[in-house]
């Protein structure tokens, strides 16, 4: 990850570490990658999501390590001076500051870190459609519902999830949600 981290831009590196930490502290469902990632590439440097990824996991890690062992910024910091690949200079500055500032608020109690072995759901966006025809069929008029759910995992990484259904499978999901809200209400 080393290496990976001496690509990323001090400012966008930062970035991450805040997102990581407010996510730590469930102030926000998980870090965009690919949104973050994107922005990078667009300031000309050359890193793939799934490079981009595993710092973000290496450094959820870190961060939630040094939760549990209530590390100071500077044990913290000697720490990762120790280990087997040293990080980049800016990285270290970066990771200081970071948590010196925001480290403390992490919350590590035994129920926040039982709580998190599912992902969470972010967003949900759906749209109709109407397959008119194909290669093989000239006229279909078929609808359909095509629906996007955004996920935090538990390492927070974001991600879109896309399923098409019928009219009569959404007419069922549909059903099933009112269902679950009725429950709710009732709690």
């Amino acid at each position: 990850a080393a290496d990976k981290i001496r690509l990323i831009p001090q400012d966008f590196f930062a970035e991450l570490c805040e997102q990581i930490i407010q996510h730590l502290n469930h102030k926000i469902p998980g870090v965009n990658t690919a949104e973050l990632c994107q922005r990078i590439q667009t300031s000309g440097v050359d890193i793939n999501i799934g490079d981009l990824a595993k710092v973000a996991n290496t450094l959820s890690f870190l961060f939630s390590t040094a939760a549990k062992n209530s590390l100071s910024a500077e044990e913290l910091v000697t720490t990762l001076g120790s280990g087997v690949s040293t990080l980049p200079k800016h990285a270290v500055q970066v990771i200081r500051h970071v948590w010196n500032e925001q480290g403390k608020a992490i919350a590590v109690s035994e129920d926040a870190r039982n709580t998190a072995t599912v992902g969470q759901f972010v967003d949900m966006k759906w749209k109709l459609g109407v397959a008119m025809s194909s290669d093989t069929c000239r006229s279909l008029k078929y609808p359909y519902v095509t629906v996007t759910l955004t996920v935090a995992d538990p390492s927070g990484q974001i991600t879109d999830k896309s399923f098409e259904m019928t009219i009569p499978q959404f007419k069922n999901f549909f059903r099933q949600f009112k269902e679950m809200a009725s429950v709710l209400e009732t709690v």
